[in-house]
């Protein structure tokens, strides 16, 4: 089974990505980022992510949903957001890298999960704010720099996927497996 991260920053349009490639047959794994923010924020916390927990709480659902997915039959994967996200998100927020952040990126590494080519989705030029989305374009792309370089010190080479139609964007996707 072939593992691809495909990732960018809040806003850049990877969840309409992900729902083309699953409606062409591609198996797809859910970011968990997103699902704790949804969780935290119906539970009545005004701000999860200045939670010392907001980080691990992520990590321990990307390994869950990770592992599940191992199971599966398809032969391509495509996982919304990684542990590595993770580190840079921690990095974006000025939150110390934790020790079960640090180990499940060395399991990454050990375990090679994933390819090594990483589909990084370039932003649109606008932002959709939703309850989980509450960034701005311009701090989304001084995140979309941190992100980047936290995948280049974590030894990946990322494959820019520049803004585009939906079609467009998952054709130049499909040409680079």
């Amino acid at each position: 089974m072939k593992r691809f991260i495909l990732t960018g920053a809040p806003g850049a349009g990877k969840t309409a990505l992900l729902r083309q490639l699953e409606r062409e047959g591609f198996g797809v794994v859910e970011e968990a980022a997103t699902d704790v923010m949804a969780i935290e924020l119906a539970l009545g916390v005004a701000e999860p992510w200045s939670h010392p927990g907001f980080i691990d709480r992520i990590v321990e659902l990307q390994r869950r949903r990770q592992q599940r997915a191992a199971s599966l039959p398809d032969a391509i994967q495509f996982h919304d957001r990684s542990a590595v996200c993770t580190a840079a998100l921690a990095d974006w927020l000025g939150h110390p890298r934790s020790a079960l952040l640090s180990e499940e990126l060395a399991r990454l590494e050990r375990e090679a999960v994933y390819q090594n080519r990483v589909f990084f989705v370039r932003l649109l030029g606008f932002m959709t704010a939703t309850e989980a989305r509450r960034i701005s374009l311009e701090d989304a792309c001084r995140f979309e720099v941190i992100h980047e370089k936290t995948y280049r010190e974590e030894g990946f080479e990322l494959v820019p996927i520049e803004p585009g139609s939906v079609l467009d964007r998952v054709s130049a996707i499909r040409r680079l497996l």
